[in-house]
């Protein structure tokens, strides 16, 4: 009597109430069990609710007790363990594992080198939108155009434009630097790939490939974005003589010539090769140092953070006094400054005119700005990477 139910029929017999001992199994067969509970079995009334009705001695059917809505059971009802299904198929599986629950945005993409774009796009537009007030007091900083210090820099903003002058700028900012991260990132991947060794293979030059492939990705972007990068420094410093993106274009091309465009080219590129070259394969060391000491394949968000900001700094400590040079040749003849012939003729005057620290004027904002810059970048690179599947992939 202790594994019999007491049926409860109606006149029809179209339904069936099984009420079976709590913690008892419910089948003929020892091994087909649930853990116990209060079933209610419907059987014989698909027809008007869209569910195949039941055989009418299911017991014949010689493969075990199929227990209506069973496959419902499982899945809307979680065990810590695994639950047999009962009443299935040789051929088919009899364990249905618990998945784990949680949000998984996938996105497909079937073209790797297009996730490789769209992923340094957004990781560049997020991480530049982040620091762009850190970028305006550094750029104020280096030329020197609304005081002497951080502090200063950022009350005299304060005091003339308010908050939108610290984002001033930031849209040509962001325009520049998600292409000009889409070109880089889908470069140093490139030129990474053709140039690492196969494992078992000698390596195929003497300097490491990242090195190379990061000097590489610098270039291709900074030749692609400069005009960019030009009339963003622009429209921060002279805002009074422009009223936008394509104001500032016309009025430099109308007045100065195309070749306005790329002053400050040369310095530009010479800062941008060791420092692309030295942040990625920075970052890549370290994330192989990483996998060796913690032995682990993943990296998380934070650590990536981490990683990416401490080459960052690497990179932006050795290669700061071409940037204050560049700087200085944009802005060309503001208040007063000299007009500089080429990058030694900037680095020289500066440091005959203000000595060893003008060239390192606006460093600490810099690091500020760069390190967590770089950190965020890397950050959003890899979670795009793991958002853009090639592939439809299981949640």
């Amino acid at each position: 009597m202790g594994k019999r139910g007491i049926q409860l029929f109606d006149d029809k017999k179209d339904v069936i109430f099984s009420v079976c001992n709590l913690g008892s199994p419910w089948s003929q067969e020892e091994n087909h069990f649930y853990p116990g509970g209060l079933f209610a079995s419907v059987g014989q009334v698909g027809m008007g609710f869209g569910v195949s009705p039941n055989t009418p001695n299911p017991r014949d059917n010689g493969g075990g007790f199929k227990a209506p809505f069973s496959d419902l059971f499982v899945k809307y009802l979680p065990f810590q363990e695994d639950v047999q299904v009962v009443g299935v198929s040789e051929g088919e599986a009899s364990l249905k594992k618990k998945k784990k629950v949680g949000l998984k945005l996938k996105i497909k993409v079937s073209n790797p080198s297009l996730r490789r774009l769209i992923s340094g796009a957004i990781a560049g537009a997020v991480s530049r939108t982040c620091v762009a007030p850190l970028e305006t007091i550094r750029t104020h900083l280096m030329v020197g155009s609304s005081g002497n210090s951080s502090t200063e820099v950022f009350n005299n903003i304060m005091q003339t434009d308010g908050w939108k002058g610290l984002f001033r700028g930031n849209l040509v900012n962001v325009i520049r630097v998600a292409p000009s991260k889409a070109i880089e990132l889908f470069a140093f991947d490139t030129v990474n790939k053709q140039l690492s060794p196969k494992p078992g293979e000698e390596p195929k030059i003497p300097i490491p490939a990242s090195l190379i492939a990061g000097a590489c990705a610098g270039v291709s972007s900074t030749l692609c974005t400069y005009p960019l990068e030009l009339v963003k420094t622009r429209l921060t410093i002279e805002k009074n003589m422009y009223d936008g993106i394509i104001d500032a274009f016309v009025k430099i091309l109308q007045k100065e010539g195309p070749a306005e465009l790329y002053r400050g080219l040369a310095p530009s590129l010479i800062g941008v090769i060791p420092y692309a070259a030295t942040n990625y394969f920075a970052y890549d060391t370290l994330r192989k140092v990483y996998r060796k000491v913690f032995k682990e394949e993943k990296i998380g968000n934070i650590e990536t953070l981490l990683i990416g900001s401490l080459a960052g700094a690497i990179s932006s400590s050795a290669t700061f006094p071409l940037e204050v040079a560049r700087k200085h040749m944009q802005v060309g003849a503001l208040s007063g400054r000299p007009l500089y012939r080429n990058v030694l003729h900037a680095l020289s005057s500066i440091l005959e005119q203000e000595g060893i620290q003008g060239l390192y004027k606006g460093l600490g904002p810099s690091c500020m700005k760069l390190v967590p810059a770089a950190g965020i970048s890397f950050m959003c690179y890899e979670a795009c990477k793991r958002i853009l599947v090639e592939k439809d992939e299981e949640a």
